[in-house]
């Protein structure tokens, strides 16, 4: 409701503007220093006391004047020296929280594409991993909150050099065969992304002491992406069987998704030698035949940096003919935007326990009808910010070929580094070298040792959970416990990766997290399952929730309303769509998450203050219990938009 009046007052200035100085000129809101103010504050008079060649006043006089008998408007005062200061009509905005027809319509002209999570299919998910799916599954969430139409994408790039190592790994150093790693993967006693987890390091160590065994790399390389022999169909096999792990580590935090696109169909349906052939034709890229990158196609290095040297150029193949990652996902992003020319087949991989099914491409076409993916008009690429530079290069790949338009429309939604806590490395039981330990955090590293599996966190959150709610409900059945708990870790551990902005370094910290005081998942948590018991109290006594709509009405709103302690309460409860709109203009999930807390504190004020089942005057007895079950859908709502259940208790 506030971000719908907020739209209409922006909406009333900008008409007034033009009917009334010919400018077609937008209108920023702003929040008043002082809450007595009023709730919404417009500058927008000394934006145009030059342009006018008037006093902001003299403006803000006349436009008060124009936008008078706006809807849900109570008053325009004109403050200082051109301030206007805009008051709702509390009874009109507390009645039209009760309306359903007074939300915003879904703006459905736009298909948004995000494409998060991405890990190569090669070993378990690690903590790092965790971030990019929290995050980019909450922005998801928090467009889809807005009506939006999102496409949410995992890619799968099961023909990299990390699929090739651990391949290396089974066929020459263990001298496994497909049916041994098939058999492998079929064993319960086996979790088989961590034995990959372990593979891949004594690969990668094994390359230091033998660098001729880099050959067996590239041998394998050329084998997968062409798609034949036992190396390539053993990649297929521990590639299918990683991304089944990965997709099952991330249902526990929530995070699913609608296709996987992989880069084998890339290669295999010709997406790849398509965006090559358009690429050389456009003269964006150029086959170099002398110097470092003698023998590969590159593109110069102004194309994406315009202070760039001639040695800055980008290889896009490689001089064995190979093709590197960023040439692989220029062919990628061109089909997200359906520039290609070219589409996926697609099978059903699996279906969810909430009985959604996750697609995935594939070369040949399936039984039945898929649904349409790529062809998005937004697209948004969860990676971390260190590949920032390949990012720009895709970018700059767009460009090249004439998509300005889609390439201003690609973005690259980086984010920083995970790391770990001293303490909580600690008690996760890492060896820290003595060089490290004065650090502030520890960086997470598999070739250190310092490497932290995403279950193997999960498992101790909840385990961490469990203790505190066994020593809070002893007397509650244990696998309802478990349940409980399982909630909290995983409500704690999204809301500590999303509470800080995007471009902060995460020092991961287990007691921080699970903290039920303070800015963390359990206490928003705790704050929601206490006003769920108010109103169970409610049910208790016998008694029903009143029918607000028949008790309730514009005139009962406006008396009770006239606390202006209750009235700010109440702004503070329905801002949540302005807290979405705020962070998915700037891509900050992080705003969420700040409005959760304070709308937990919202709540928690209004608690103490606000005996609610000990009201005696019927009319505000019943106000109460209305704002009551108003703030718990809200907490409900927001916490559902990051991801986080609410428990039976706490």
């Amino acid at each position: 409701m506030f971000l719908l009046i907020e739209k209409r007052i922006g909406e009333a200035v900008s008409a007034y503007l033009r009917e009334r100085y010919g400018l077609d000129t937008p209108a920023s809101t702003e929040q008043p220093k002082q809450s007595s103010f009023g709730e919404i504050a417009l500058p927008v008079a000394f934006h145009l006391a030059r342009k006018l060649k008037k006093p902001p006043k003299s403006i803000a006089l006349d436009l008060a004047a124009g936008l008078h008998g706006t809807p849900g408007v109570e008053s325009l005062e004109v403050a200082g020296n051109g301030y206007i200061n805009v008051r709702f009509d509390r009874g009109y905005y507390a009645a039209g929280l009760m309306d359903e027809s007074f939300r915003a319509p879904a703006d459905l002209s736009e298909k948004i594409i995000v494409e998060h999570t991405n890990i190569n299919p090669n070993k378990a998910a690690h903590i790092g991993h965790l971030r990019n799916a929290v995050l980019g599954d909450t922005f998801v969430r928090m467009l889809r909150s807005t009506g939006a139409r999102v496409e949410v994408q995992n890619y799968i790039d099961n023909t990299g050099v990390q699929v090739a190592d651990v391949v290396v790994g089974f066929h020459y150093m263990e001298h496994r065969t497909v049916e041994d790693v098939r058999a492998l993967i079929a064993d319960p006693s086996v979790r088989f992304d961590y034995l990959c987890w372990d593979l891949y390091a004594r690969v990668s160590a094994y390359y230091d002491t033998h660098p001729e065994a880099r050959e067996w790399r590239m041998e394998t390389l050329h084998a997968i992406e062409a798609g034949e022999g036992a190396q390539a169909e053993l990649g297929q096999v521990i590639s299918d069987a990683i991304v089944k792990a990965h997709l099952a580590t991330m249902w526990r935090l929530g995070v699913v998704y609608d296709v996987l696109p992989r880069e084998s169909e890339i290669l295999h349906l010709k997406f790849w030698a398509t965006a090559f052939e358009l690429l050389k034709e456009r003269k964006a890229i150029y086959f170099e035949t002398e110097g470092k990158n003698k023998g590969c196609w590159v593109m110069p290095g102004s194309a994406f940096d315009e202070d760039a040297d001639e040695d800055s150029s980008k290889v896009i193949v490689r001089s064995n003919g190979t093709v590197t990652y960023v040439g692989k996902d220029i062919a990628y992003q061109l089909w997200k935007f359906g520039l290609l020319g070219k589409d996926f087949y697609y099978r059903q991989w699996s279906q969810y326990p909430d009985g959604r099914w996750i697609w995935v491409s594939t070369t040949e076409p399936g039984p039945g009808i898929a649904p349409s993916f790529g062809g998005g008009t937004r697209v948004y690429n969860v990676i971390d910010s260190r590949q920032s530079y390949l990012q720009d290069v895709v970018a700059a790949g767009l460009r090249a070929l004439g998509f300005d338009e889609q390439a201003d429309r690609s973005v690259h939604f980086s984010y920083e580094m995970v790391a770990l806590s001293m303490r909580c490395a600690a008690e996760l039981g890492l060896q820290i070298p003595e060089e490290e330990k004065q650090r502030p955090y520890v960086e997470v590293s598999g070739r250190k040792g310092l490497g932290v599996k995403a279950d193997d966190l999960v498992d101790k959150l909840i385990e961490a959970a469990l203790r505190e709610v066994d020593s809070r409900h002893p007397e509650a059945d244990a696998e309802e416990r478990r349940n409980v708990a399982t909630q909290i870790a995983i409500g704690a551990l999204r809301y500590f990766l999303l509470k800080y902005t995007r471009n902060s370094v995460i020092a991961f910290d287990f007691q921080e997290a699970l903290s039920f005081e303070g800015e963390t998942g359990p206490y928003v948590q705790y704050t929601a399952v206490r006003a769920r018991n108010i109103l169970r109290k409610l049910a208790e006594r016998g008694e029903a929730l009143p029918d607000f709509r028949a008790e309730l009405n514009r005139e009962a709103f406006t008396r009770q309303l006239a606390d202006e302690n209750c009235w700010q309460l109440l702004l503070a409860a329905s801002k949540v769509g302005s807290a979405v709109a705020r962070a998915v203009s700037s891509g900050e999930p992080a705003h969420v998450a700040k409005y959760a807390f304070q709308l937990a504190q919202a709540f928690n004020a209004f608690y103490h203050e606000y005996p609610v089942l000990q009201e005696e005057n019927h009319e505000k007895r019943v106000f109460l219990l209305w704002m009551t079950d108003y703030f718990r859908k809200q907490l409900e709502g927001t916490l559902g938009i990051l991801g986080i259940e609410v428990p039976e208790y706490m």
